[in-house]
């Protein structure tokens, strides 16, 4: 896997951690729920590199929150970024503001159905986009490629 792998080994130790460690993933049980997810699955944290690089499939943060308002669920998108509570957001709503098309992709890569690939995707996104958003305020010039997300993904890990 490269970086994937070279990230994950400093920021685990080879081990995993426990969930329920810190920092509001939602559902995940924090950073250590976050950490869980990726080393039993590292194609979903591919996947959603892919989605919020500024080089990946969407456009980056910016073209990914385009889609949400496009779909009517700015405000949900919004909350992640935001400080404060963030709101949830179904397998099925994020197939319709990505496409089944687009979902298929994802969906290959985790060796899943779409329906589950969007699920897992819906549980992830809204506690990483708030992570990688810490002030409030999404980054003028987006996230960065997907080396620098993947940089700042070890860097969130490491705070677990």
């Amino acid at each position: 896997m490269g970086l994937l792998d070279s990230v994950l080994g400093a920021v685990t130790g080879g081990q995993q951690a426990q969930a329920g460690s810190g920092g509001g993933m939602g559902g995940l049980g924090g950073i250590g729920g976050l950490i869980n997810m990726v080393t039993s699955n590292p194609q979903l944290m591919q996947a959603v590199t892919g989605m919020l690089s500024n080089d990946g499939s969407q456009g980056g943060l910016g073209g990914l929150v385009a889609k949400f308002q496009q779909a009517g669920l700015g405000d949900v998108v919004g909350s992640w970024i935001s400080n404060g509570q963030n709101q949830p957001v179904s397998g099925d709503q994020l197939t319709n503001v990505l496409g089944a098309d687009t979902m298929a992709g994802p969906a290959e890569k985790l060796g899943m159905s779409q329906g589950d690939a969007a699920g897992q995707l819906s549980n992830i996104l809204p506690g990483l986009i708030d992570k990688l958003t810490p002030n409030g305020a999404a980054p003028t010039g987006g996230l960065g490629n997907a080396g620098d997300l993947m940089g700042m993904l070890g860097g969130l890990l490491q705070k677990r």
